[in-house]
């Protein structure tokens, strides 16, 4: 009896015990991610910009909600949330409090598809056979029906009201310390509501610095700006992968970017011209897949630094 059942007892009780870990102890394992970005002109000083993505709110996620409300103590120079701070249509006064302290500090943000609709429960598996097939969110797949239409409005006006720039296919400036900072952003490419000929043009030369903004790093994003000559992108989405394999990484990023750039800095390159990306893991999940596992929770602190 032990030979014929004790394997299969054994991988259920790994499985078991894995999940376990994934649900009750990865997905609430917040972490700080720092990375220094080589892109200012010369001889300008640095830049902390945080980076916050992917929060997923569901009411009731306390330790979430007082992790956020710690980041304020970093005192960045601004912030920027691209995006999917919902999972759930009643997270809203949660997401504005727990975001509240970091609203005293200059930021932008640009929503993703989750903000705008409600989660639905889905075999995780289908990300592995959208990926094998080629299509990622609406961009080649049947529009969504019968989806809960979230309250995006009110975050909208909470983050309007503390001054924080909305960048959905638009540009916005922001003064910190006589500098001039460019925001160049787009609504979710998932959705396929980006509309990149509305900002198109590059960078103004009246300002001292720009980057660009968006929630999904879709190719066709990346490349626009990096042909456009910014330096920088920001992005989120992808949550790192989520279910991530020890030792091996990422098996899907939920678009087209490839998973070796699912996460952290790399560098695009379109046109002849290259610029940085950094990628959030964000630090939420579907609330119908609340798991993690080999890619804790997240919110990155940038160091812009001068590029000699």
């Amino acid at each position: 009896m032990r030979a014929r059942y004790g394997i299969p007892l054994g991988i259920t009780a790994a499985g078991a015990a894995g999940l376990l870990y994934a649900a009750g102890f990865e997905a609430r394992s917040f972490r700080l991610r720092r990375v220094t970005v080589p892109v200012l002109p010369s001889g300008m000083r640095p830049l902390r910009v945080l980076q916050v993505s992917d929060i997923h709110m569901v009411s009731g996620q306390r330790k979430k909600q007082r992790w956020l409300r710690s980041l304020a103590g970093l005192r960045p120079d601004f912030v920027i949330n691209t995006g999917d701070n919902l999972s759930d249509p009643e997270g809203v006064p949660e997401v504005l409090d727990a975001l509240g302290p970091l609203m005293e500090f200059p930021g932008a943000y640009v929503f993703g598809s989750n903000d705008y609709y409600g989660p639905r429960l889905r075999n995780p598996a289908r990300y592995l056979i959208e990926k094998a097939q080629g299509r990622h969110g609406l961009n080649g797949n049947p529009p969504a029906v019968g989806v809960v239409h979230n309250p995006w409005e009110n975050i909208r006006d909470g983050f309007d009201a503390a001054g924080w720039l909305n960048l959905t296919n638009t540009r916005g400036t922001l003064k910190i310390n006589d500098v001039s900072i460019e925001l160049t952003g787009l609504d979710d490419p998932h959705i396929k509501r980006d509309r990149y000929d509305e900002v198109a043009g590059g960078p103004s030369p009246s300002a001292d610095f720009s980057m660009g903004i968006v929630h999904a790093p879709y190719l066709r994003v990346l490349d626009a700006f990096t042909a456009d000559g910014y330096p920088l992108i920001l992005a989120g989405h992808t949550h790192g992968g989520q279910l991530c394999i020890p030792f091996y990484g990422a098996l899907v990023t939920n678009c087209d970017l490839d998973t070796d750039r699912v996460k952290g800095l790399s560098t695009h390159t379109a046109d002849g011209h290259t610029a940085y990306l950094h990628v959030s893991a964000g630090c939420g999940t579907n609330r119908y897949t609340p798991v993690r596992f080999a890619c804790p929770p997240e919110a990155t602190l940038l160091t812009l630094t001068s590029r000699d």
